[in-house]
């Protein structure tokens, strides 16, 4: 298989996708918390998890993969699911016993990042598996959303609850994936370096 070449362009169109996302997040906060608008505040949600895949998509097609899209992807994609997450626990629209877990995951995971970003100045390439488990877990939470709609409740909560423990336990088996490719990573990293030092 044939590595993708990756640049270190900023402005690019998936970028500027990544740029959207990203400033769609405090958005979203004021009107759940500020604005006290859940309907609004869940279109923009699903809107912000639909196109979760656009960003990867354009950088392919586009041939605009570039060191700065490869970070900021993951990283709007854990804003959006922390924000979505607490906001949500706040509001007692996400029950306690899903936002906990993930935001635990969350919390290990931004430990591994940073400890592999410091040994090797690189990020985590993002496995297919994290991908599917990012998108069953955006479809919990946004069935939590979608369920605080009082005449659908009864319909789409127990949807949210499949979707959460499923995804919940994907999230974790990636968690430990990606911390055995940060650890595999650096021990090559370092291995060559000390080669080429002697």
């Amino acid at each position: 298989m044939t590595r993708e070449q990756v640049s270190d362009r900023v402005l690019t169109v998936p970028n500027l996708v990544s740029f959207v996302r990203l400033a769609a997040i405090p958005v979203f906060w004021w009107l759940l918390l500020g604005a006290d608008n859940v309907v609004a505040a869940t279109v923009l949600f699903v809107v912000i998890a639909a196109t979760d895949w656009i960003d990867g998509y354009l950088a392919r097609r586009l041939n605009q993969v570039s060191r700065l899209g490869k970070a900021l992807d993951p990283v709007a994609d854990r804003l959006m699911i922390a924000s979505a997450v607490i906001a949500g626990l706040i509001a007692e629209i996400v029950p306690s016993q899903v936002g906990i877990v993930l935001i635990a995951r969350e919390v290990y995971m931004a430990a591994v990042t940073l400890f592999f970003f410091v040994r090797t100045r690189r990020t985590l390439d993002v496995r297919k598996l994290g991908k599917w488990a990012t998108f069953l877990v955006y479809s919990s939470i946004g069935w939590f959303y979608i369920a605080a709609i009082p005449f659908l409740e009864t319909v789409v909560t127990p949807l949210a609850w499949v979707a959460g423990v499923i995804g919940l336990l994907l999230y974790w088996i990636t968690a430990f994936q990606y911390t055995s490719d940060a650890l595999a990573r650096v021990r090559e990293l370092e291995s060559t370096a000390s080669r080429e030092e002697s």
